[in-house]
């Protein structure tokens, strides 16, 4: 049985910056498997995330996806600020 996918204490805080600009945001958390939280539209452009805490870093799984991916680059964010400025909501 698999278990519930753990969430870091700021994802939520990052989702809700991310909507509160505008952007489209899909939570892939409960996917698991190394997959990235979230799915990120805007302004045309579309971003996987990955939002780690302050000191996390990637499990296994997580490395293993980010190492096969062939599409865009999957970011790792940690801050708010972090996730505004990969999408250029900031400056």
């Amino acid at each position: 049985m698999r278990r519930a996918a753990k969430v870091d204490l700021n994802h939520r805080v990052i989702v809700e910056a991310l909507r509160r600009v505008g952007a489209s945001v899909i939570d892939l958390s409960a996917v698991g498997d190394g997959c990235p939280d979230l799915l990120v539209g805007y302004r045309g452009h579309t971003w996987l995330i990955e939002v780690k805490s302050a000191k996390g870093s990637l499990t296994p799984a997580q490395k293993t996806v980010h190492a096969e991916w062939n599409g865009f680059p999957i970011a790792v964010v940690k801050t708010v600020e972090e996730a505004w400025l990969l999408i250029g909501a900031v400056r």
